[in-house]
């Protein structure tokens, strides 16, 4: 019966229910692989290079025609700098108070302020009482010149106001000079009393070497107050006439093609220096050299091999046919 039972299914194993016979109409065949290993052709993927290109290309160019520079700029300062000599008197009638906190500081002070607000002129420095000596010659070096006008107190020098001894010093300073404006600058609350050297003859001297002298007479008008060490009652304030003699003074600086100014308070004295600063000015030329390369080259040039590559590729391996 078993031999019959597989003569009737024709000697086959059993069949599983949907399955389809191998070759037969229900059997799916995979599509072939694409040439290339399974990459997609190059053209599709590079079709769009040439617009790349041609976007970098225009970029390049309009960036070109920005004209990128570099500019180098050399300044050449050359300054015509003036020779000053600030002549300062320091006798003991300068601590009279009119003036805050007293003339001589008062004066130092202004002083210091118009030298630091200079520019590439030489400054010198003489102080005098009934004698005269040069406290710091001419020098450019400014901060020197502010420690050795530091040092200089009233009273340093035996008393008195030897003007015209102090102004032969202060242009003896600027003989040697081969500046083109040569000035000096006194100040003084006082009258001539001492020295050998009367002020006229100084100023001659002045007017000979071409020096010009700007003459400030310090000190307020009438009285100032004066404080006095008295040997029994102690530091005294007093009230003490102020003489300066302003005939001479002016004669002085008229003759050398200066002027003369009288200053009462600190605000005065400040303004005079200001004045004298701004008739007193230093000669600046500026040379300016400009060295421009241009950097275009580097943007129009890649531009232009963009260009020539795109179209080649357009007439080559990406050209399109219609």
């Amino acid at each position: 019966m078993a031999i019959a039972a597989a003569r009737r299914c024709g000697g086959r194993g059993p069949r599983l229910e949907g399955a389809a016979a191998p070759g037969g109409p229900g059997e799916k065949t995979p599509p072939p692989p694409p040439p290339g290993g399974g990459r997609p052709p190059a053209r599709p993927r590079l079709r769009d290079l040439p617009l790349l290109l041609r976007t970098l290309a225009l970029t390049l160019t309009v960036l070109a025609l920005a004209r990128p520079q570099q500019r180098d700029v050399v300044r050449e300062r050359f300054s015509e700098g003036i020779d000053i000599v600030l002549t300062i008197d320091t006798s003991t009638s300068m601590r009279a108070e009119d003036f805050r906190p007293n003339r001589f500081e008062a004066a130092r002070q202004i002083a210091a302020d118009f030298i630091t607000g200079r520019m590439s002129d030489r400054i010198g420095l003489v102080v005098f009482a009934a004698q005269a000596f040069t406290q710091a010659p001419l020098t450019l070096d400014y901060d020197f010149l502010l420690s050795m006008l530091s040092e200089v107190e009233t009273g340093m020098i035996e008393d008195g106001t030897a003007i015209g001894t102090a102004l032969a010093i202060s242009v003896n300073a600027l003989r040697d000079s081969d500046a083109e404006s040569k000035v000096v600058i006194l100040l003084t609350d006082g009258q001539n009393n001492r020295g050998e050297i009367s002020p006229e003859t100084a100023a001659e001297v002045a007017q000979a070497l071409g020096v010009r002298v700007y003459t400030i007479g310090t000190g307020a008008r009438g009285e100032a107050p004066f404080v006095v060490d008295h040997p029994f009652s102690g530091r005294q304030r007093r009230m003490v006439p102020v003489e300066i003699d302003e005939d001479m003074m002016t004669k002085v600086a008229e003759s050398t093609g200066g002027l003369y100014f009288r200053a009462t308070d600190n605000e005065a004295l400040r303004s005079i220096y200001e004045q004298i600063g701004e008739l007193e000015t230093t000669r600046i030329q500026e040379l300016e050299f400009v060295d421009v390369q241009e950097h275009y080259a580097r943007f129009l040039f890649p531009a232009f091999l963009l260009v020539v590559l795109e179209i080649l590729l357009a007439n080559t391996i990406l050209r399109r046919f219609p």
